[in-house]
């Protein structure tokens, strides 16, 4: 494909601003359980409906912005029909749900806003997975490495992102391994409002799990929906931490849109403290697994490069 100018690592950054943060309302809700009825009432919603889903007790709250579903003892949520991981199962009380304190500011809250970044000359950060030595997983259909396929995904979105009004810089346009370090110094280097890392998954030798999952940061005193073995110290605080509501959205906005394009099994957008990508980032930011290289059917379809379009038109799309 033809590079486009603005995307080459070395071009100069934009001048420093600030990046302007989505109100989170903190104050209305100081007990660390809250009903999830009264938050209904304080936002003026009418009041949650219960209903059977399975073997757990559900409800079912109308916003303005869409539909959320809540199950009992269930990490498991849903917004419309994407799912999504919360910190803290919701509790049954005397006959009604409560949800924790830190789901409802974190990942409850954030689903009544639309994320925007309102300047002509906002500035994304696309990090293509990998590079160079650092290949990443390899596809069980035709041997091809994550990083070849990552590469492929962001320089088909550079030029349509480019056309939605974004100022758009990659970490690299080449085979070459830049440290996650060096691609977060990157995006603050650049003054970034967005990063998005794009990859492509793997559960290898099963070659049974397939599915979109989207990854951002854990907010500090919630467990992690994904930890891979690694340590998750729930007092951790990371930059990134500021942007919780942010990235949060943003990681739902991109991934229903990529549900909607691509037809993909809806592994949910999750939270995670491992991935060192998004740690330090200040700004909002996210990581995208866009499907199992080590599921035959789903490597078949990345290997499509009319597929990986469609993924770029997709994140493009989600961002317009």
């Amino acid at each position: 494909m033809v590079q486009v100018p603005i995307v080459v690592p070395h071009t100069n950054p934009p001048p420093s601003r600030p990046v302007v943060q989505m109100p989170v309302h903190t104050n209305e809700f100081p007990e660390l359980w809250v009903a999830i009825n009264r938050w209904a009432q304080v936002r003026n919603f009418a009041p949650a409906r219960k209903l059977s889903l399975n073997d757990c007790v559900a409800y079912v709250i109308h916003t303005g912005n869409g539909t959320l579903i809540l199950q009992s003892e269930s990490l498991i949520a849903y917004w419309d029909d994407t799912q999504l991981h919360l910190g803290y199962a919701p509790q049954l009380v005397g006959g009604q749900l409560f949800v924790h304190r830190l789901d409802l500011i974190k990942n409850l809250e954030p689903l009544l806003h639309t994320p925007a970044v309102a300047r002509a000359d906002r500035v994304i950060v696309i990090d293509p997975g990998h590079g160079g030595g650092n290949t990443g997983t390899r596809s069980v259909t035709d041997g091809q490495f994550e990083k070849q396929y990552t590469l492929d995904w962001a320089e088909r979105l550079a030029p349509l992102l480019l056309a939605n009004g974004w100022q758009v810089f990659l970490t690299r346009t080449n085979d070459v391994d830049v440290t996650l370090p060096d691609r977060v110094a990157f995006a603050e280097a650049h003054h970034a409002d967005l990063f998005v890392s794009l990859h492509f998954n793997s559960a290898s030798p099963d070659d049974r799990e397939a599915g979109l999952e989207t990854y951002c940061l854990t907010p500090t005193g919630m467990p992690s929906a994904m930890t891979r073995e690694y340590p998750d110290d729930i007092t951790q605080v990371f930059p990134n931490n500021s942007y919780d509501a942010e990235s949060w959205s943003w990681a739902l906005q991109l991934h229903r849109a990529l549900l909607r394009t691509s037809f993909y099994n809806d592994r949910g957008v999750r939270r995670a403290r491992f991935m060192g990508v998004l740690r330090g980032q200040n700004r909002p930011a996210l990581l995208i697994e866009g499907g199992y290289l080590s599921n035959p059917t789903e490597a078949r379809r990345i290997a499509d490069p009319a597929f990986r379009q469609r993924l770029a038109e997709a994140v493009a799309g989600a961002l317009k």
